[in-house]
């Protein structure tokens, strides 16, 4: 067996354990996890885009709902000297493994103190840290229209102005709950994407749709205006590709 050949496997099988973590930790609270897949590498690769093209400035990174790991060893080769990574993560066991993935990744050697893991949640997070961007992995249309509103207005506080907030959704949930929750459920569901579509039409840079992830997701870049932003916009239509 060659050097390719046990490293291929090894991925393989931090991804599979990986996905099952997922469905375990969802089935205990979707409110901690979030998801119940991994993000795949082409949705990681546009939600960290922010941060690729702005290299090799030194940035403020804030990472939201990280799960496993995914986005983070994405972020993680991206840092430049002088930059910052934080991570929010309210599950406590994947804050735990992300510790784990801090202590251990290579290109982090020597500067361990460069990236951060916090948990708690976004809205609760006491800092008056702002970042450059912010990657969220939060599927907002787990949450309440309050919670939505709420974890939005903390990011916008969160980011400096001119900051970019880059989120995903996956496509095709909203239909997929019309067909098969309750009525309040798929309400939940219309008023979670209004409040986003707002936050759209006033802040979005980019919309990219990517196929290759289970499974598939829009990716959104917002960014904060020079001003901020309390509560929903009601501004313009920001630019979309």
């Amino acid at each position: 067996m060659n050097h390719w050949t046990t490293s291929h496997d090894r991925v393989l099988a931090q991804r599979h354990a990986e996905g099952w973590m997922f469905l375990i930790e969802a089935a205990r609270d979707l409110r901690t996890t979030g998801a119940v897949a991994p993000s795949g590498r082409a949705l990681a690769r546009a939600l960290t885009e922010p941060v690729r093209v702005q290299a090799p400035r030194p940035l403020a990174v804030l990472e939201v709902g990280a799960g496993t790991g995914a986005v983070t060893r994405a972020l993680i080769p991206q840092l430049s000297r002088g930059s910052r990574l934080d991570i929010v993560e309210a599950n406590p066991r994947f804050a735990s493994r992300l510790r784990h993935l801090v202590a251990a990744h290579p290109d982090l050697a020597g500067r361990r103190t460069q990236v951060n893991v916090r948990q708690t949640y976004v809205e609760d997070l006491d800092s008056d840290e702002r970042y450059d961007v912010i990657v969220s992995g939060l599927p907002l249309t787990n949450f309440t229209p309050v919670q939505v509103e709420r974890i939005m207005t903390r990011y916008l506080e969160l980011l400096h102005p001119g900051g970019t907030l880059t989120y995903f959704a996956y496509l095709g949930t909203r239909r997929a709950r019309a067909l098969t929750a309750s009525r309040a459920e798929a309400r939940r569901h219309a008023a979670v994407d209004e409040i986003m579509a707002a936050y759209q039409r006033s802040c979005a840079t980019g919309r990219w749709t990517v196929w290759a992830n289970l499974p598939p997701a829009n990716v959104w870049h917002l960014r904060r205006p020079p001003a901020g932003l309390r509560g929903t916009p009601r501004a313009a239509d920001g630019a979309q590709r």
